[in-house]
């Protein structure tokens, strides 16, 4: 959904397989760590929206991992994922900073629920429709009108309306947002082109309905989304 970058820690693998194709189906970027060394190396190198924090992995407890998270100042929403319904456990979570808590067994599209509401919360501020001035997002129907005129974006383009709208004001370099939008193998890419392709695009699309052109171009570091712009 939306582009959002989830981070699955699993140990089961058969489950973080399922996991991670039913999240691809739906559009989310979706990495995998199947240990807590493994997960701990790639939550100081990258960053995700969300992750999806089993309690019992072979080489450590996911709630200290959850401990370490918050230590480390990690902004991103953590739904706890365990085999075991303890009471204990929830209420250890949720305390330690945890947005949500899911019990296996659990149906995927539940799953996928839970982290929708997730977004909704904290990015979202609990709507699926996004505004500014004469732009909307439909975070439901993927859709964007620009003076009420419905825009032909491709869904990358989508994602990167949105991405700069929920960071209004704020520089993303053209790796930030590669990363974002497209995962962490963008940091093996020589260059990210690719971005400026994208955000050529979509200010063209734009102009057309006759939408004032936000999207600021920082040279030497990125873009930014000028709010202040008319």
């Amino acid at each position: 959904m939306l582009g959002m970058k989830v981070l699955v820690i699993e140990d089961n693998r058969e489950l973080a397989s399922s996991i991670h194709d039913f999240l691809a189906a739906e559009s989310y970027i979706c990495e995998l760590s199947h240990s807590f060394g493994e997960a701990y190396d790639k939550l100081l190198f990258f960053s995700y929206d969300c992750i999806l924090l089993d309690i019992m992995l072979p080489d450590g407890n996911g709630l200290e991992l959850l401990r370490l998270i918050k230590k480390e100042k990690i902004q991103s929403s953590i739904l706890i994922i365990s085999a075991r319904d303890a009471l204990d456990d929830k209420v250890n979570g949720l305390e330690g900073g945890a947005d949500d808590y899911i019990t296996k067994p659990f149906h995927l599209p539940e799953l996928h629920a839970r982290l929708r509401a997730i977004y909704r919360r904290k990015r979202l501020e609990g709507s699926h429709i996004i505004s500014f001035k004469e732009i909307t997002l439909d975070t439901d129907m993927l859709e964007a009108r620009v003076n009420g005129v419905l825009l032909d974006t491709t869904k990358k383009e989508f994602d990167l309306l949105l991405y700069f709208l929920v960071n209004k004001n704020r520089v993303l370099s053209r790796q930030a947002i590669a990363t974002h939008l497209w995962g962490d193998y963008t940091d093996n890419l020589a260059n990210f082109d690719f971005v400026y392709q994208h955000v050529k695009n979509l200010r063209k699309k734009i102009s057309m309905v006759n939408g004032t052109d936000y999207i600021e171009t920082i040279y030497g570091l990125g873009y930014k989304f000028n709010s202040s712009r008319s």
